[in-house]
């Protein structure tokens, strides 16, 4: 009985894992769809899509379905039609959040986004209500180990970058949004393909939040980015080291 429970529990564990994957995928091909339909099926010529291709070979998204994606958007009249929304507001205890969203239906994803701020005790806000609290900028990531500091900071700078910082055994580097295209190909040409690559928000002024806050806001962010139209989830939230030793994660 022992032996049959453990396997249960490794198969709910698999199922689990591959519904994640299943919808990480799902975030990918729709970010494919936009982008292709947005400038074309060329990556080469299509700054958006190359960023998208990057991102989903790093959460190894099947070759075969990038391809099947991309072909699919590039028929004439084929594939989905999807609209990008923004989102902002305020989580528990004031915590400032961009909600990116690509959605086939605005009144569904409108729907649940609220809803799920209503039920962790946030509020969703007015266009400009809390956008003014980050700054958008482009965000590309290395491993550290594909080479040294120096050597990533000094291609990194030359290639049109604003900062090159290391966090957590990978280099965080960052740029204005019209440099980004050309310091992502440059580090490209020099180390290879990324571990990401995207525009993103960044806050310029943080909140702080003790343990209750936190795990209240992050409980908020993973109902948000388990919702299939949800792209991508910003927050201006800072969590000290302390506070994060006590946080089950």
């Amino acid at each position: 009985m022992a032996g049959h429970s453990k396997f249960k529990n490794i198969m709910h564990r698999k199922g689990a894992q591959d519904a994640k994957r299943a919808k990480i995928f799902t975030k990918h091909q729709r970010e494919i769809t936009v982008s292709v339909k947005e400038s074309g099926p060329d990556p080469d010529m299509n700054p958006r899509l190359r960023s998208a291709i990057i991102a989903a070979k790093a959460d190894n998204m099947p070759k075969d379905n990038i391809e099947r994606a991309i072909k699919k958007a590039a028929g004439a009249g084929e594939g989905d039609s999807y609209v990008e929304m923004r989102y902002e507001g305020y989580g528990p205890g004031g915590i400032a959040y961009i909600v990116d969203v690509l959605t086939d239906n605005k009144n569904r994803s409108a729907s649940e986004v609220r809803a799920a701020f209503s039920k962790a005790g946030g509020n969703l806000g007015e266009t400009g209500s809390v956008g003014f609290m980050f700054e958008r900028i482009g965000l590309i990531s290395y491993p550290s180990d594909v080479t040294d500091f120096d050597s990533m900071f000094e291609v990194s700078l030359e290639s049109g970058a604003s900062d090159v910082e290391l966090v957590d055994d990978s280099y965080e580097i960052t740029c204005e949004t019209e440099d980004f295209a050309a310091v992502r190909d440059a580090l490209i040409a020099e180390f290879e393909d990324p571990k990401s690559a995207k525009l993103d928000w960044r806050a310029v002024t943080s909140s702080d939040a003790d343990i209750s806050i936190a795990e209240k806001n992050m409980r908020l962010i993973e109902v948000l980015e388990d919702n299939d139209d949800v792209q991508n989830v910003s927050t201006n939230m800072e969590i000290s080291d302390e506070v994060l030793e006590m946080l089950d994660v």
